[in-house]
């Protein structure tokens, strides 16, 4: 299947078959926005409601990455981190990340409190592409040294209003201090308060609104 606007914003034939795939006919516009400068390696903040296709957004872009720079899996390490407010979205998140990466054998792990830390420590174990998480757990497993964020290429921070809602902005500054300087960041909200326009000051290098 064809799909010459989702070609346009310069995706490659893996990702415009997964699209095809899930059913996709024409970007949204946080898609159109957001996918030609994320594959060019620019930060982003986007402002963008829950159902608006921002997964897909940054997921895609991703995985292209990850495709295009195969490295060596490393122990407890991942090569990008996507960080949510609740164990529901992170779920939700993963299985998009399963989708759309689908054919491209690319690991993954979901971590999240209110369950065992056992399975989480031993897909962790051998090192992922994608990590998403809740921001308890995420530090919880990397203060025990089963998650090591030293070689995030690819941040994501997520429904960011909400995690300041919940009171997560403390552990998520924490998060982002133990990430490499060297890296590309994005960070979606669906309201911009003043706190989450000075986050995403500290965080972002020169992005793209």
């Amino acid at each position: 299947m064809h799909l010459p606007e989702f070609e346009a914003l310069g995706l490659a034939p893996h990702c415009l078959d997964a699209l095809a795939h899930e059913g996709y006919e024409k970007p949204t516009p946080i898609q159109a926005q957001a996918i030609p400068p994320l594959l060019q390696g620019r930060d982003i903040l986007g402002c963008a409601q829950t159902g608006t296709g921002k997964t897909a957004a940054f997921a895609l872009p991703t995985i292209q990455h990850l495709m295009a720079n195969k490295v060596k899996h490393e122990k407890y390490k991942a090569r990008a981190l996507v960080v949510a407010p609740t164990r529901e979205l992170a779920i939700q998140i993963d299985a998009s990340f399963a989708a759309y990466g689908r054919g491209a054998g690319l690991k993954r792990a979901c971590v999240y409190g209110g369950v065992g830390k056992v399975p989480q420590i031993k897909a962790m174990e051998r090192g992922v592409d994608v990590l998403v998480a809740t921001p308890g757990r995420l530090l919880d497993l990397r203060n025990e040294g089963a998650i090591d964020l030293s070689m995030v290429e690819i941040a994501v921070l997520d429904e960011a209003d909400r995690m300041l809602d919940m009171g997560f902005i403390h552990d998520v500054r924490k998060i982002v201090a133990l990430l490499p300087k060297k890296r590309q960041t994005l960070l979606f909200s669906a309201t911009m308060p003043s706190e989450i326009e000075e986050l995403a000051r500290g965080f972002l290098r020169d992005p793209v609104r």
